[in-house]
């Protein structure tokens, strides 16, 4: 959460709820009656722990937003050289996308809430810049020529296997070997 108020157990009931509703109902699709209902708490217990359903959603992507990067974290640690950490957050979906099936909650996020100044948009756009930024050091870091270049572009394969997800492809292994390709493209050639 964005601010450091110790949650009570009630408010992880709500945290999780929300969590499980909104990923797979849609933000604006559920309100806090609903949330109660499922977290088993009253809609003032609800406010007392989050203030608003802005912050409970601001809240959800944050969690979301730790669990992915420690993940993608544990991924880059056990990757065998740094051109593999460069592919570290793609090949960290395999995993996570067997949790999420309805792909980014992030994308989703930002598409049901176009405001830039919703709190919640703006974790979902920092959990993006986060990603471009990750690819930047880690192309950096195994020496990529064009690291700025190769960081978008890996952004996209990314995004792209997200967004793609519930299609009957395999997108994401696609998305893999053409990231492979371009950042062994942009390794200088080891004399």
């Amino acid at each position: 959460m964005s601010e450091t108020k110790l949650m009570t157990a009630a408010g992880h009931r709500i945290l999780d709820a929300a969590g499980d509703l909104f990923y797979s109902r849609g933000i604006t699709a559920v309100g806090v009656d609903l949330i109660a209902e499922h977290s088993g708490v009253t809609k003032r217990t609800l406010y007392n722990q989050f203030g608003s359903k802005d912050q409970l959603v601001v809240a959800y992507l944050e969690e979301r937003e730790q669990r992915w990067q420690l993940l993608v974290r544990e991924t880059i640690a056990f990757a065998e050289s740094p051109v593999e950490a460069v592919l570290a957050p793609l090949e960290a979906q395999r995993t996570w996308n067997q949790n999420n099936p309805r792909g980014c909650a992030f994308i989703n996020a930002l598409a049901e809430l176009p405001d830039a100044t919703h709190p919640a948009h703006v974790v979902a756009m920092k959990q993006k810049q986060w990603l471009i930024d990750l690819f930047l050091e880690l192309a950096t870091a195994a020496g990529c020529s064009a690291p700025d270049t190769l960081a978008t572009q890996l952004l996209v394969l990314h995004e792209g296997a997200l967004v793609t997800q519930q299609l009957s492809l395999d997108t994401l292994s696609a998305s893999i070997e053409l990231a492979r390709e371009l950042v062994r493209a942009a390794v200088p050639a080891q004399s």
